[in-house]
């Protein structure tokens, strides 16, 4: 069984496929993170789309591989709270070259589901 991109070590299907498949919602905002960025390493288009704003252009890029993920910090955004905010590095390659961003994700629960909002700032 395939690890799951997002770094935590468990099988894909019980973390983060999980939460594509909509069997389950990402509890916590690092979770919807977590989720959000297995979604870019595997290419779901969909669950990026329902679960916030994507940014301009194409939701997934060709030629770009994600490589790993780094969460540095959360604040609240957790299971009672409204928003909450999570630092991280996403690593990735494109055409050979390696790349990495860093963003402050703002999250809010809205109806009892986590959203992404875009970066903080």
């Amino acid at each position: 069984m395939t690890s799951c991109p997002c770094g935590s070590g468990e099988p894909y299907p019980a973390c983060c496929g999980r939460f594509h498949a909509g069997s389950a919602q990402p509890p916590t905002a690092e979770a919807l993170l977590r989720a959000r960025y297995s979604a870019f390493a595997v290419g779901d288009a969909d669950f990026l789309t329902s679960t916030g704003v994507t940014g301009p252009g194409p939701v997934l890029e060709d030629g770009l591989s994600w490589t790993g993920l780094a969460v540095l910090e959360c604040e609240q955004g957790g299971l009672f709270a409204a928003t909450g905010t999570v630092r991280f590095v996403a690593r990735y390659t494109r055409g050979g070259e390696r790349g990495s961003v860093e963003e402050t994700s703002r999250f809010a629960r809205v109806d009892g589901r986590w959203h992404y909002l875009g970066p903080a700032g």
